[in-house]
């Protein structure tokens, strides 16, 4: 089996098994997202405790890409501090650039996205969880329940 296979499997996974999804009863922070063009849509659900991401969940709808990428990203939050987020989501979106990403593997199934940049049109998608997610991280414009 060859990596991309690999990759496009563990996507295909996240879609049909996404992990975290699904509204929590409580939450501490929670920001919405929608691409406008393909009408992908996308709602985060962060607890945090002591500056910690205790849970994260998302609710949404859209392709393949843009649901896979939020289960992963759900995945690669718990247990980060917020400003362990913001390099999470710098490196994300380094990935996403086609830049070398040395953390990136470390970020659950994050790395099975690095085959979507040869796919431009599909980067929005990719990433619309993880810029939703800024509107979340203080100082980005925070919207609490």
């Amino acid at each position: 089996m060859q990596l991309d296979d690999l990759y496009r499997e563990v996507i295909v996974d996240h879609y049909n098994r996404p992990r975290n999804f699904g509204r929590p009863e409580k939450w501490d922070i929670m920001v919405e997202g929608k691409n406008p063009v393909c009408g992908d849509e996308i709602v985060i659900y962060l607890t945090v405790k002591d500056d910690v991401v205790s849970e994260c969940r998302f609710e949404g709808k859209g392709c393949t890409i843009s649901i896979a990428s939020a289960s992963v990203m759900t995945e690669s939050l718990i247990g980060k501090s917020l400003g362990e987020i913001r390099l999470v989501l710098s490196d994300f979106n380094r990935l996403l650039r086609g830049e070398v990403c040395q953390r990136c593997e470390q970020y659950s199934d994050a790395i099975a996205f690095q085959g979507v940049t040869k796919f431009p049109v599909r980067v929005k998608c990719a990433l619309l969880a993880w810029k939703t997610l800024e509107g979340a991280i203080p100082d980005s414009g925070t919207h609490q329940a």
